[in-house]
């Protein structure tokens, strides 16, 4: 009778008790290493102070899984974090899953349900728009998450892991000021996103700081998708005074620029320069060759799985916001402006 008393003292309960997650007990029940050594005494006492046993057919291992959550998979931004988080997680012996949770109930409540039968490692969400039975779910799980490139303010207390935008917008134009480009184009993200606005913010203070207007006229609303890159490029070239050069918030909206520049019979990096960001594979290989701010994607996947692996681990993250550099990459994109 003793016996079944004290197995009514759930691993979830003692991971409560200690602050830390599921996880981060089953490894100290499992004797891993990967447990900072004062978790794991508080884990170990707490274990002995309130009875828990279990028969070894019992126990449950940890599962040795990182969950990964996109808003969507059709982007190759999202295989460059995808690359990055991978790379940590194979170094460290672990796996992970990827998943798309598209802003439904029923994908949110299967997900959820995967992760609880597979009592995961911890949880990157690349969003901040983490609804809030799935922030109340995985704090009562005891569960650590980081935000990747979060769209707004973030909704939970949890690390978040982006890039410098600010400083990306900025460099990107006031290169093309330096090339002597006067009218400058803008095609933009989602407005709701912090990086969205952080580049246009970036823009438009290098438009400012060189005394030059900006003209609301050349702004065009993206959405980070080829499309409305097209759609922007081709609703800009057709001004009657077109600008000379066009940045576009992400790579894909830019490669939709160079579509419309071509469709138009003007040739990019002749007739018009064009610089995108992001810096994807592909863009290397466009024709010309795209000059472009490069956001470390990959990097910030590979911070975000190291940082969400040290709180399993019960260890203490410095800081709760983490920016990467951006890097302007000049290719053949842009040059400066013809004589009209």
């Amino acid at each position: 009778m003793a016996e079944k008393d004290t197995r009514k003292v759930t691993i979830a309960a003692i991971a409560d008790l200690a602050g830390v997650s599921v996880p981060t007990v089953s490894r100290v029940l499992n004797g891993r290493s990967d447990v900072a050594v004062q978790t794991r005494e508080r884990v170990e006492e707490l274990l002995t102070r309130h009875g828990y046993r279990r028969r070894p057919s019992a126990a449950r291992t940890s599962s040795g899984l990182l969950d990964l959550v996109f808003p969507d998979l059709d982007s190759p931004w999202a295989v460059e974090i995808i690359r990055g988080v991978e790379d940590v997680a194979h170094a460290a012996g672990i796996g992970t899953v990827v998943s798309a949770i598209h802003r439904r109930n029923a994908s949110a409540k299967q997900w959820l349900d995967g992760v609880r039968s597979r009592a995961t490692e911890g949880v990157i969400f690349v969003t901040s728009m983490v609804e809030p039975p799935l922030q109340a779910e995985l704090r009562r799980l005891n569960i650590p998450v980081v935000l990747v490139d979060a769209d707004g303010i973030p909704q939970q207390d949890a690390p978040t892991v982006g890039a410098t935008n600010w400083a990306g917008g900025l460099a990107a134009t006031e290169y093309l000021i330096r090339l002597g480009h006067r009218r400058i184009g803008f095609i933009t993200g989602l407005p709701q996103l912090m990086c969205s606005r952080a580049r246009m913010d970036g823009y438009r203070a290098a438009m400012e700081s060189a005394g030059l207007p900006v003209d609301d006229g050349l702004v065009y609303q993206g959405d980070f998708y080829h499309e409305s890159g097209f759609a922007g490029g081709t609703h800009l070239l057709r001004l009657p005074d077109p600008p000379t050069a066009i940045f576009a918030s992400c790579d894909q909206m830019a490669l939709g620029v160079y579509e419309a520049a071509r469709q138009q019979g003007l040739r990019v990096g002749d007739d018009v320069s064009v610089v995108g960001f992001d810096d994807l594979p592909e863009v290397r290989w466009s024709s010309p060759p795209m000059t472009t701010v490069r956001q470390p994607l990959a990097e910030m996947g590979m911070v975000a799985a190291r940082t969400v692996l040290r709180l399993a681990r019960g260890e203490h993250v410095e800081s709760p916001r983490m920016e990467l550099a951006t890097e302007l990459v000049v290719r053949d994109s842009a040059a400066p402006p013809r004589v009209r």
